[in-house]
């Protein structure tokens, strides 16, 4: 079940919309309203021309070709993508203090200053191009340097005492695609099996394309080591790249699917469960797949602690209700880039790192990886351990 043509075309064509606009916004800023002379203005005229069809483009040539020089162009195309974002958040900040500015003028009476008008466009053009160079760099090398191990632990009441200390390892939000290959997926398994954790878990959108494309850069993960075992839950891009063949593939890995189901983890009265659902969004693609926990904790023991992999925290508020003790998910990237996060937090109950829901805890990790740009700024990646404690 691959992301249908429909889908492809529309979510192309609002990219392209959203970059002509954004960059015809730039050329106002940085060119028109600063006057640029010759040669300067053909030559900027030109770089934003190029950068806003190098997305699109980078976009349609990822779908049908996979190859070193598709991936190369792909990367430029985000890179920019990054650029531009961040040329537009110092733009837009200028814009405010060109409204107080203007204000001030209109309080003091005074006329229009062509000459100050321009100095400030200079400036403040200057200003955004600077704030663009530092913040661009600073976010490339976040998201490209080894994911942080964030370490957090969290008290069940229900987990027995001879399980105190057991090591959950999750993984979310890797994107495998364009820019991710197999030397970032080699690292990162020797990296979590030099942890030796119990247990390892896949909270969804590991993968950004087919399982023809990128199931030879994926193989690492086949060695995973834990002494309980790796398990997964799909993600929303699982569904965008054909669920149906990822799953099969996770499979042949070793790695146990949860799809709306429970295993038991331990032996004897030294036992949690681990419930596993499939994406918030999954029912939009039928086939069977859905959202549902209440299929996930049927029948269980309510004596046992339950923790849940749900990739979207969407999840928690009907986790809750359900009793999880504790629900790990991803999806939000903490943001990735910053101001990003608030908007975030208007979709999302939780946006990164642990927190109290009623009687049931979250962790919310920021991923591994990166979505479009290959950038972070205020958000870093990370590997989580959540080691268990009973309280």
């Amino acid at each position: 079940m691959h992301r249908p043509l429909s889908m492809i075309i529309v979510f192309i064509a609002v990219i392209a919309l959203v970059c002509g606009g954004s960059h015809y916004f730039l050329w106002t800023r940085l060119v028109r309203a600063t006057a640029l002379q010759p040669p300067w203005r053909a030559l900027v005229t030109t770089l934003l021309v190029v950068g806003a069809l190098a997305v699109p483009v980078s976009i349609v040539v990822h779908q049908f070709v996979d190859a070193p020089w598709s991936r190369a162009l792909s990367f430029v195309g985000y890179v920019w993508m990054g650029l531009a974002f961040f040329l537009l958040l110092g733009l837009g900040a200028t814009d405010l203090l060109r409204l107080v500015d203007h204000g001030v003028s209109a309080v003091r009476q005074l006329g229009p200053d062509p000459e100050r008008r321009l100095f400030l466009a200079r400036a403040f053009g200057g200003g955004a191009a600077a704030f663009t160079a530092i913040a661009g760099t600073s976010a490339l090398r976040s998201a490209l340097r080894t994911p942080a191990l964030v370490d957090v632990a969290v008290s069940l009441k229900r987990l027995p005492k001879s399980m105190q200390g057991l090591t959950i390892l999750q993984i979310s939000d890797l994107h495998v695609g364009p820019t991710i290959r197999s030397d970032v997926v080699e690292a990162l398994v020797d990296r979590v099996n030099a942890l030796q954790p119990d247990l390892i878990v896949l909270t969804g959108d590991l993968v950004d394309g087919s399982v023809a494309a990128l199931g030879p850069e994926m193989t690492a993960f086949k060695r995973l080591r834990s002494r309980y075992g790796t398990f997964f839950v799909t993600g929303n891009h699982e569904y965008y790249s054909g669920v149906d063949e990822w799953l099969a593939w996770w499979r042949a890995q070793g790695v146990t699917v949860l799809r709306n189901e429970r295993v038991t983890i331990g032996s004897g009265a030294d036992v949690f469960d681990l419930a596993g659902v499939d994406d918030w969004q999954a029912g939009r693609f039928g086939n069977g797949h859905g959202h549902d926990l209440p299929k996930a904790m049927a029948n269980r023991d309510p004596d046992r602690a339950v923790i849940l992999l749900a990739h979207q925290p969407k999840s928690i508020e009907e986790a809750a209700a359900h009793g999880v003790d504790l629900q790990l998910s991803g999806h939000t990237h903490g943001g990735q880039l910053w101001p990003f996060s608030f908007l975030v937090g208007l979709q999302q109950p939780y946006v990164a790192g642990l927190a109290r829901h009623r009687d049931t805890w979250i962790y919310v990790s920021r991923g591994a990886g990166y979505w479009g740009p290959p950038m972070r700024f205020g958000a870093p990646s990370e590997l989580t351990r959540i080691t268990l404690q009973a309280a």
